[in-house]
């Protein structure tokens, strides 16, 4: 293997809590909810699955089951799907939902896994080619530079910036293009069998992690470099 494709969410980095979601937002817009109140409202958004990044399986509204189908095909999509699963629970401020949306693409909602700088500089020093392939509907790259990953990372192929989104094989062709390697030599690492595992009909090896938190996933990464470089 001389090139892995990594996904982003689940598999390098994982989103806060849906609590400190909500938290870091109603403490920026000043209000001051009860803890039952904030729970409450935290539950609300997590049963509904408005959380970008989070793992929750989705029953989605007949009224946004388009916009949902092709969420990461643009960031306009992207907004639509995850402000209208929000916009199911009536928060204390309309303008929550639009905050929320914000935050969650700060890179202060985001902490690498424990082992993730680690698995990626020790690819680098074996000269294996590295890149993010993400279904996203925003620039995932301040992200990396904001937790000093960026320069470990060779290509970023995000399904918003190219209008595809996995498991279909153009999203990890395009990756392999950018990496200049076959597919036979590339692995796909990431959390959704499904999505991830597109890959697969392409040629590329693939090498699933379980979505867990952080502090539970100490070193779900390190495998890689047992079969790597």
């Amino acid at each position: 293997m001389s090139a892995v494709l990594f996904d982003f969410s689940g598999t390098l980095f994982r989103i806060e809590s849906t609590d400190s979601w909500l938290r870091a937002v109603v403490e920026d817009a000043g209000l001051a909810l009860p803890e039952a109140e904030l729970a409450g409202y935290a539950r609300a958004l997590e049963e509904v699955g408005a959380l970008p990044g989070g793992t929750k399986s989705v029953r989605v509204p007949e009224e946004l089951a388009q916009v949902w189908s092709v969420r990461d095909e643009s960031a306009e999509a992207h907004r639509a799907a995850y402000t209208g699963l929000s916009r199911l629970v009536e928060l204390p401020d309309p303008a929550l939902h639009d905050a929320l949306y914000e935050r969650h693409m700060q890179p202060a909602a985001w902490s690498p896994y424990p082992d993730a700088a680690e698995v990626l500089g020790a690819l680098k020093e074996r000269d294996v080619r590295i890149a993010v392939v993400s279904n996203i509907g925003w620039d995932l790259r301040p992200v990396f530079r904001a937790h000093g990953l960026d320069r470990l990372v060779d290509a970023y192929i995000l399904s918003f910036e190219h209008g595809v989104q996995k498991p279909e094989s153009k999203l990890f062709a395009i990756a392999c293009g950018a990496l200049g390697v076959e597919p036979r030599s590339a692995v796909m690492v990431g959390d959704d069998r499904r999505a991830d595992g597109g890959a697969a009909a392409l040629g590329c090896r693939v090498h699933f992690v379980d979505h867990l938190p952080v502090a539970e996933r100490p070193d779900g990464l390190r495998p890689l470099l047992g079969f790597v470089g």
